[in-house]
């Protein structure tokens, strides 16, 4: 336990010296959280209050914090050594982690490229999509088609395919130029759908392949859901992505697939583009690789262009990219062990049992609820779009009402991300069906008491 003095110290240090990721700092330190420690869903802040973990730590905690299976997997490398390099030479967890990936991928994705996270992920994708087209002699295949209101990271590469102007407009004079087609709809919650259409997206998609096709690189989305999309967590279509792939095929382009967010259970099956039957040429892959425990991203690649790779040094084929901390070997060996673990939830059928007590407790409190305008889930993913009641208007955006709801849950031990007027409801996919029921219950009334005391 931290002493008074070391809790001050801590408080002073936020004051004074810390830059939190994208926070304004001025809201921050008039009530800073300082989390000292954590245990399964939830977390504890260094004054003792308990908050459930409702945004599983950034969206990339899938077995709970303080896990003993990973704490020892993590423990028995450091024994070994902490990391080397992926740079000319390998490890033992990393072999381990591309064997297995490579077990679990969609068919002919046999290569990992490790990365850092999910944005240098995508950045490795764009990289090498556009090295390859200009070693087999077609260097005018250069542009990128993306799906609009996309999120792929904030690094510039990223930055420059997707397209949220509230996130990443402010840099767009220094990325490169990208082509959008318009995003599908779907709405769906508890495991029926009840809307959906994807003619429009696909029409414009096939419009820009007919006209650019030979100019193009490849094409870019994320999977199965928008993570920051309209007002957040937009669903697409199933059978959506099969009908991008099939497009993708025809028009001689690359499909990078996204599944920095839905990757590792998040949809309720090991990876998004197994349900979706898609097999793409590039597969990116962050967040909960390792369970938020350590950074890690890898980018899955077909082994055909692999090969294209392959030469003599003079020939100048190498892949000249990488990070420092590419393919760490603590970050892999936690990670081969998350996998094992989300593969016998899989089999003991615990993940899709916690999907169907997901959907059926948000919908319980959510679907009905007078001051919620669309409920959207899908596996363990809860989005809830905030309105003032049904003969009112809309929030205005500088009541940023969805930021002070969530501020709102947190005294009542929640903790949740908002986008715009949206709630994100993401725990770790080890939440218990009674946490579900003390999540969804507290933040069901923390919308109706912040809402009604406003109004």
């Amino acid at each position: 336990m931290l002493t008074d003095k070391e809790k001050n110290n801590l408080q002073t240090y936020a004051q004074c010296h810390s830059w939190n990721l994208m926070t304004q700092m001025k809201e921050y330190l008039e009530h800073p959280m300082i989390i000292e420690r954590g245990e399964g869903c939830w977390l504890y802040d260094i004054h003792g209050n308990k908050y459930l973990d409702g945004n599983a730590s950034m969206w990339k905690n899938v077995h709970g914090h303080n896990h003993p299976a990973l704490n020892a997997v993590l423990l028995q490398q450091i024994g070994k050594f902490a990391d080397t390099t992926y740079v000319s030479r390998s490890h033992e967890p990393g072999l381990r982690l591309a064997h297995k990936l490579a077990t679990i991928a969609p068919e002919g994705l046999t290569r990992s490229f490790f990365t850092n996270n999910g944005s240098t992920a995508i950045e490795s994708a764009l990289k090498l999509s556009f090295q390859y087209w200009q070693l087999i002699g077609k260097p005018q295949k250069m542009k990128v088609i993306s799906l609009d209101e996309g999120h792929h990271g904030l690094s510039f590469g990223a930055t420059a395919v997707s397209n949220q102007p509230q996130m990443h407009g402010r840099f767009k004079p220094w990325c490169f130029p990208c082509l959008y087609f318009p995003s599908p709809k779907c709405s769906e919650y508890a495991g029926k759908v009840y809307y959906e259409e994807d003619t429009e997206s696909l029409k414009n998609l096939e419009a820009l392949l007919e006209k650019y096709a030979e100019e193009t690189a490849c094409v870019i989305l994320e999977a199965s859901i928008q993570s920051v999309a309209g007002n957040g967590m937009k669903l697409q279509p199933r059978g959506f992505l099969k009908k991008v792939e099939k497009l993708c095929k025809a028009y001689d382009v690359h499909l990078i697939l996204d599944e920095v967010f839905v990757g590792f259970g998040r949809t309720g099956s090991l990876l998004a583009s197994h349900e979706a039957n898609v097999s793409p040429d590039f597969l990116c892959l962050g967040k909960g690789i390792a369970s938020g425990y350590l950074p890690l991203g890898a980018t899955l690649v077909k082994e055909t262009i692999y090969q294209s790779f392959l030469g003599d040094f003079i020939e100048g084929k190498t892949f000249i990219h990488g990070h420092t901390y590419g393919g760490n070997a603590l970050a892999t060996a936690v990670a081969l062990k998350s996998i094992e673990l989300l593969e016998e939830r899989i089999t003991k059928g615990i993940l899709s049992q916690g999907v169907e007590d997901f959907g059926m407790i948000t919908r319980q409190y959510f679907a009905d609820h007078p001051f919620i305008k669309e409920l959207r889930q899908r596996g363990f993913m809860c989005a809830i779009d905030l309105y003032p009641g049904s003969q009112k208007k809309g929030f205005s955006p500088l009541e940023r009402i969805g930021y002070k709801v969530s501020q709102y849950a947190l005294t009542k031990g929640i903790l949740i991300r908002a986008y715009k007027d949206t709630l994100f409801l993401i725990p770790p996919l080890s939440i218990s069906k009674d946490e579900m029921e003390f999540f969804c219950q507290k933040i069901s009334k923390s919308i109706s008491e912040y809402i009604n005391n406003r109004i």
